[in-house]
């Protein structure tokens, strides 16, 4: 059952029109590609969720990359927050391999799904709070079609937002690595910086630390 209805959802993500801003720049990016991709055909639509219909675990991101899922087609592919996020899952076990470069690259989740607040990716990475809003019907059916979440990796302060509002958190403590709350229904949200390159670069967020957050994951959606 959830598979079916994640897969009539992607249908309906894959075709979404709504938000001129979003629907205007992701074109724009795909055709306009940078000098490394000039012989690649970008997807240039909004981005559904991967990974195990039957996942336990949910992680969270904010919005696509312009030239890295709004590329691939993948949410979290073909650039370097999607290297790192990729292999932390590989290393707790929820992936079967430690990178994500293309749709068809073999990549497997167990156990996980991986999707993010917003669908399209955004100008300057920030989408509105009128385009979050847009999207949050997309989020909230996912997440109602993912029946046994247990546990959410919230990446980022946003997607940390996001998931609280949506596991009806409250009051919502404020984010930091590491933070973890409990909602009402069960659900443990576990706020992680997001593994962009401003936070990977600059040593914010290292592989340990992020580690750490899919070893607290795997403990939470085991225990179940």
């Amino acid at each position: 059952m959830s598979r079916r209805v994640l897969s009539a959802l992607a249908v309906e993500i894959a075709e979404c029109r709504l938000c001129p801003r979003l629907v205007e720049w992701r074109e724009a990016v795909a055709a306009d590609p940078r000098a490394a991709y000039r012989d690649q055909i970008y997807w240039g639509r909004p981005i559904v969720g991967f990974g195990d219909p039957s996942a336990r675990l949910l992680v969270l991101g904010l919005a696509p990359g312009a030239h890295g899922a709004n590329r691939t087609g993948r949410v979290f592919t073909g650039d370097r927050s999607g290297d790192w996020l990729y292999r932390a899952m590989h290393r707790a076990g929820f992936a079967n391999r430690p990178e994500s470069t293309a749709i068809d690259d073999g990549l497997r989740l167990s156990d996980a799904w991986v999707t993010s607040a917003v669908k399209c990716a955004p100008p300057d990475n920030r989408p509105s709070t009128a385009e979050r809003d847009t999207c949050r019907p997309f989020l909230r059916r996912e997440i109602t079609a993912l029946a046994r979440l247990r546990a959410v990796v919230a990446l980022g302060g946003f997607a940390y937002q996001a998931a609280c509002e949506e596991f009806d958190v409250r009051p919502r403590p404020k984010f930091a690595h590491g933070v973890e709350v409990v909602a009402p229904s069960g659900v443990v949200v576990i706020g992680s910086y997001h593994p962009s390159q401003q936070n990977t670069f600059t040593g914010r967020l290292t592989e340990g630390m992020l580690d750490d957050v899919f070893a607290r994951a795997n403990d939470v959606v085991g225990a179940t």
